[in-house]
Order: structure tokens, then C-alpha cells, then sequence
């Protein structure tokens, strides 16, 4: 069985009715629509409320229509790191944020969250939202990729990549 599975954040700013003239997170908004074709319609999709609107709106903007056709299982996945990785971010700067984010990245690429610490996340306002589930789903050595990997704004984003099994 093979499973495709996608990470994309849950940033307010991808949804429609927050872009602007000038699209303030273009690279971002450009690899979440590859990934999100790539995975095609999903068969779950892991998120808060926020990113729940948030996947919605990358899976109309990108024109999913249909599974992927060497998938099994598709699952998109809609959270993101920290958000107090600067002065100007959400939360402020947390001198903790940056080594999590770091563990956060490694933990993903991977396929271990085992000892991811929630309590932590949530005082680095990490909106992890379906990060969590992705313990059950990666398998250590699938094959992952990094289409984006930031911290504009003192906010960290990974736009990733997995495909597990054979």
C-alpha cells in the first residue's frame, strides 16, 4: 500500500480573502499549490478549524479534481512550527523557538515525532494541528521531500512531502 501524504501550515494568509495586490507569501502559496496537486484529492485531511479553511482553499486554488493514481492513501496534513522566532512574530521572540522548530524539522524528515513535547509547542504558539497524527502515519526511511522550509514573519513553515510504503 502506498500512502502520499503532504504538510502544508495553516497560515491565514494563504486563504483568499486575506491576499492582497501583492501576494505577501508567493514562494510559500506556490510550493503548497505543487504539493497539494501532487497529492490530489485526499482522502483526510488532519488540521484545526483554521487549517481545516485553510486546505480547503489550497484544494480549490489548485484544482484538485482527482486521487492521486499511484496512491493508496492521500492524506494532507495542515500545521506549522513556531511562531515566536522574532521580535515582530505573533507570540515575540522566545529564545527556545528556533533549537524546537530545528528538532521539529529533523523529528519530520525523519518520520520520528515520538518525543515531540506539546507543552512546549504551545508555549512557542507552534499550531501544530495534524503534525501530531503524523506519528502514526510516516515510516522512518520513507521518502520525503522540502518544498519550503521559513520563518517569515518569526513563523515557522514546512511545506513537505512523504511517500510511504511501496
Amino acid at each position: 500500500m502506498t500512502t502520499r501524504i503532504v504538510l502544508v501550515p495553516g497560515t491565514l494568509a494563504l486563504l483568499p480573502e486575506h491576499a492582497s495586490l501583492i501576494d505577501p507569501v508567493p514562494e510559500l502559496r506556490a510550493a503548497c499549490l505543487a504539493a497539494v496537486a501532487w497529492l490530489g484529492v485526499p482522502d483526510e485531511v488532519l488540521a484545526d478549524d483554521q487549517g481545516r479553511r485553510v486546505a480547503d482553499a489550497l484544494l480549490a486554488a489548485a484544482g484538485v479534481t482527482e486521487r492521486a493514481p499511484d496512491a493508496d492513501r492521500t492524506v494532507l496534513v495542515v500545521g506549522n512550527g513556531s511562531a515566536t522566532r522574532s521580535e515582530k512574530a505573533p507570540g515575540h521572540l522566545d529564545e527556545r523557538a528556533l533549537a524546537f522548530d530545528v528538532a521539529l524539522g529533523a523529528a519530520l524528515l525523519r518520520g520520528d515525532l515520538g518525543g515531540l513535547d506539546l507543552s512546549l509547542a504551545d508555549e512557542l504558539w507552534a499550531r501544530l494541528g495534524g503534525i501530531p497524527a503524523l506519528a502514526g502515519l510516516l515510516e522512518p526511511g520513507a521518502e520525503v521531500s522540502v518544498d519550503h522550509d521559513a520563518a517569515p514573519y518569526g513563523v515557522q513553515w514546512w511545506v513537505m512531502r512523504w511517500t510511504c510504503g511501496s
